[in-house]
C-alpha cells in the first residue's frame, strides 16, 4: 500500500510548507523512501530545503498532478508528499473529481491523506468546514493546529467544526512553536532541519548549541505527534 499525503489548508501563511519540511524530515530520518512535490511556484520549500527528493508539480493544467498516482503505483513502498500552495484546494478537487482519483485510489490500495494545517483564526476554520463539506468522510484526514501561528483555538473548537471532524474519523496534532528568530536563521541558511540539528558550524547553520538543541527538541515533539498515524 501507498500513501499519498496532501499539505493543505488553502489560507497562505498558516505553515503548509513548514508541515511539509517537518514530515519531509520524518521521512528521512527514519529511513522511509519518498518523493515529493511542490506546487508553489515562487516559495517551494520542499524544492528549497529538499531538492534531492522534490519535483515541481504547478497545477496549470487538468493532469498535472497525474504523476502523484503514477510514482505511487510505480513504487508502493514510496510515500509520496505534495505540498500545496495556497488556493490551490479548486484545481485539486477538480482533479480529484474528473478523474475520480478516490474510487481509483481505493480499487489500487492507495491511501490519501489530506492535512489541514490552521492557525487560530476564523478564516481556518471557515476553510475546514468548506472542506468537510466537500471531502468529509471521503478522505483521510488529519488537522494540524500551528502554534507557530497562535496557540489558542477557541474559535475552531467553539465552531462544532473540530468535533464534526473527529466524528468522521480525523486525527488531531499540534505542532509546537518555535522561537522566531530560530526558524529565521535555518530559513535565511536554507538548511534542512537535520542540517539545524546537527551541525556544528554556527556560519553553516546560523544556530548555536542551545539554539540547536531547541530544534531538536521541537522537532522530536513534532515526530512523537505524527508517530501516532498512520503514515
Amino acid at each position: 500500500m501507498s500513501y499519498i499525503h496532501f499539505i493543505g489548508g488553502e489560507k497562505g501563511g498558516v505553515g503548509k510548507s513548514l508541515v511539509a519540511r517537518v514530515l519531509a524530515q520524518y521521512f528521512v530520518d527514519r529511513s522511509i523512501p519518498f518523493t515529493g512535490f511542490d506546487t508553489d511556484k515562487s516559495h517551494g520549500a520542499l524544492l528549497r530545503f529538499y531538492a534531492d527528493f522534490a519535483a515541481p508539480a504547478v497545477l496549470d493544467r487538468h493532469d498535472s498532478l497525474d504523476p502523484i498516482i503514477e510514482h505511487a503505483l510505480e513504487d508502493p513502498q514510496r510515500r509520496i508528499l505534495v505540498d500545496l500552495a495556497a488556493q490551490t484546494q479548486q484545481s485539486l478537487g477538480k482533479w480529484l473529481d474528473d478523474a475520480d482519483v478516490i474510487g481509483l485510489s481505493q480499487e489500487h490500495g492507495l491511501t490519501l491523506t489530506w492535512w489541514h494545517v490552521m492557525d487560530a483564526g476564523r478564516d481556518s476554520v471557515d476553510l475546514l468546514r468548506q472542506w468537510l463539506d466537500q471531502f468529509g468522510g471521503r478522505i483521510k484526514l488529519v488537522i494540524v493546529l500551528n502554534e507557530v501561528r497562535g496557540d489558542r483555538f477557541e474559535i475552531l473548537e467553539a465552531s462544532g467544526e473540530l468535533a464534526r471532524a473527529e466524528a468522521l474519523g480525523a486525527s488531531v496534532i499540534s505542532l509546537r512553536r518555535l522561537p522566531d528568530t530560530t526558524m529565521q536563521k535555518i530559513d535565511q541558511h536554507g538548511v534542512s532541519f537535520w542540517a539545524a540539528v546537527n551541525h556544528p558550524d554556527r556560519a553553516a547553520s546560523g544556530l548555536g548549541l542551545l539554539e540547536r538543541q531547541r530544534v531538536k527538541v521541537w522537532l522530536n515533539r513534532a515526530y512523537g505527534e505524527m508517530g501516532s498515524l498512520a503514515l
